[in-house]
């Protein structure tokens, strides 16, 4: 927690170009951390992600892109960035 306190008081006392170096470094955290969760899953594994309205949602991984996954629900396909999902053990 102490290093988010230090990054958010570094940010308020950013000019615009630090601002804009913090907002790439972001981006590309966002980015590696989608692809290493993409490729730890495989086609067919159960997953669940925090849906629309906070439901949890359960559903099969059918295809795997560089940085979304899509899910099949049973009726329903959602296309969800993989470092949103969390693969569910087999019960």
């Amino acid at each position: 927690m102490n290093n988010v306190r230090t990054a958010v008081e570094a940010i308020r006392n950013s000019n615009n170009d630090e601002l804009n170096q913090i907002i790439e470094a972001i981006k590309l955290q966002r980015t590696y951390l989608a692809r290493t969760t993409a490729r730890a899953l495989a086609v067919g594994d159960t997953v669940q992600f925090a849906g629309r309205g906070g439901k949890t949602v359960t559903g099969k991984v059918t295809k795997i892109n560089r940085k979304t996954v899509i899910v099949d629900e049973g009726f329903t396909r959602w296309k969800v960035t993989a470092s949103m999902l969390r693969v569910v053990e087999p019960a």
